[in-house]
């Protein structure tokens, strides 16, 4: 037997198309809660992420400055140590100038006249 249903076609029609958008709503809402959550749960790992990068952070900070300072003594030192020989080997060139004047000088004019050919050597090359 073919049962006839007592609601007109349209109205069926409209009972079928309501519940499907009632669905279609449901499914909206529940992806909406679902990224809701998952927002949720990406911004709580964010915070965490940065409340463990900041003593970090501050922790490589402090070590470069550290590093710096470090650096800049040691080139303060150097420079120091630097001077403190130049001293020295100026005192010890005027003490040996003092103790022997003729030596001294012999060996100054060697160096200059050294130079000199070096000087006129490089020049006599340099045209060629």
């Amino acid at each position: 037997m073919n049962t006839v249903s007592s609601k007109p076609l349209a109205q069926q029609g409209q009972e079928a198309a309501d519940k499907a958008a009632g669905t279609a709503q449901d499914a909206i809402h529940s992806t909406q809660r679902a990224a809701d959550s998952a927002l949720e749960s990406l911004s709580s790992k964010v915070e965490d992420l940065r409340g463990q990068a900041a003593p970090l952070l501050n922790r490589v900070s402090s070590q470069a400055e550290a590093a710096a300072r470090r650096g800049i003594e040691a080139v303060r030192d150097t420079s120091q140590q630097l001077r403190e020989k130049a001293v020295r080997a100026s005192d010890s060139a005027v003490g040996y100038v003092k103790d022997e004047p003729i030596k001294a000088m012999l060996i100054a004019a060697a160096t200059g006249a050294l130079l000199m050919g070096l000087v006129a050597l490089l020049s006599r090359s340099s045209r060629d």
